[in-house]
Formats: structure tokens, C-alpha cells, sequence
């Protein structure tokens, strides 16, 4: 009898971003965003606390660069890679 397989970290880690990113672009507001990735980015220093990690700088820069006209466009193509990487 064969298990159901799991995810492993990385497809995880791409599920999650994906879906954080497409929640803050559809849901908040621009000026909520550059701060929700500003605290992602803060919180990404103290990533060797529990919790917290550094995982959090890349998504917190990405969230940053929504708001931004001339980075949008790789952001909306990286989170298609996100998302045909978490399957």
C-alpha cells in the first residue's frame, strides 16, 4: 500500500509565498503592502529566532516591489513560477 506524498520543503515554501502574495495584491491597499513587507523584512533579521525567519526578507522585498511600476511585472511572473512549483 503506497502513501499519498507529501509536499516537500520547497514546494511548501513556494505554496506559501504564492498564496501571501496573491492575497496582498488582490486584498490590501498599495501603502498597506510596503508596510506589511516592511515588517517582513524586519523580521527577516531576527530569522535565527523561532518563528521568525529568513525566509520572510525575500517575500517582504517581494511585497515591497507590488507597489512598485517597474518591478510588478517580474513579481507577477515569479509568483507563476511559485505557483506551478507548489503544484
Amino acid at each position: 500500500m503506497s502513501q499519498p506524498s507529501q509536499p516537500d520543503l520547497s514546494q511548501r515554501i513556494a505554496g506559501f509565498s504564492f498564496r501571501v502574495l496573491r492575497w496582498s495584491r488582490d486584498k490590501l491597499p498599495p501603502g498597506v503592502r510596503s508596510i506589511l513587507g516592511l515588517l517582513f523584512m524586519v523580521g527577516g533579521v531576527f530569522g535565527f529566532l523561532p518563528i521568525l525567519g529568513f525566509w520572510m526578507l525575500p517575500l517582504g522585498a517581494a511585497l515591497i516591489a507590488l507597489d512598485l511600476p517597474f518591478t510588478r511585472k517580474k513579481i507577477e511572473i515569479w509568483m507563476e513560477a511559485l505557483q506551478k512549483k507548489a503544484g
